[in-house]
C-alpha cells in the first residue's frame, strides 16, 4: 500500500491509499477518488515529504500491506491525521465554521467539540460537518 498526498481544486489536501500508481489512476479515470472536504472529484497527486527528497515513490519493501494494519492501528492513525491536519478550535468550533462558511475566516480544516445547541445552530446555517468520537487509548 503506498499513500499518496492528493488535492483537490479548490487546494483540500488529503491522503490517498494505493496498491501503486496505476490503481490511483484507473480510480481517478471513473471519479472514484473524491475530496473528502468538498467531494470534488477532480484530483491531483502532489509532492510529499518522501517524494520530494529522492523523487520517485518509496521501494516495495517499505510498503505495508492493508491487511497488516489492525483496526486499532488504523484507528490511531485516523486519529493522528486528524490532530496533524485539522486546527483545534476547541469550544469555539461553532463560532469558527459558521465564519468560515460566511467566508468571514480563511477556509482550512477545524475540530473541536459542540453543544447539542451548536449542531442545531451549524445545521441551521446549512454548515457541514461531521462528529467524530475520540476513543481513549491505552499508553
Amino acid at each position: 500500500m503506498i499513500i499518496y498526498d492528493l488535492k483537490c481544486e479548490k487546494n483540500h489536501k488529503f491522503e490517498g491509499w494505493f496498491n501503486d500508481r496505476n490503481s490511483f489512476e484507473e480510480q481517478k479515470k471513473k471519479n472514484l477518488v473524491v475530496c473528502p472536504i468538498c467531494g470534488d472529484s477532480n484530483i491531483d497527486m502532489v509532492p510529499s515529504s518522501i517524494t520530494t527528497i529522492s523523487g520517485k515513490e518509496p521501494q516495495k519493501s517499505h510498503k505495508t500491506k492493508a491487511k497488516e494494519i489492525s483496526p486499532l492501528t488504523a484507528l490511531k492513525m485516523f486519529h493522528d491525521f486528524i490532530d496533524r491536519e485539522f486546527d483545534d478550535v476547541g469550544e469555539r468550533f461553532a463560532d469558527v465554521a459558521i465564519n468560515i462558511h460566511k467566508g468571514l475566516e480563511e477556509r482550512r480544516n477545524i475540530k473541536g467539540t459542540t453543544t447539542k445547541k451548536d449542531e442545531e445552530i451549524l445545521n441551521e446555517e446549512g454548515v457541514e460537518f461531521i462528529k467524530i468520537p475520540v476513543p481513549k487509548f491505552d499508553s
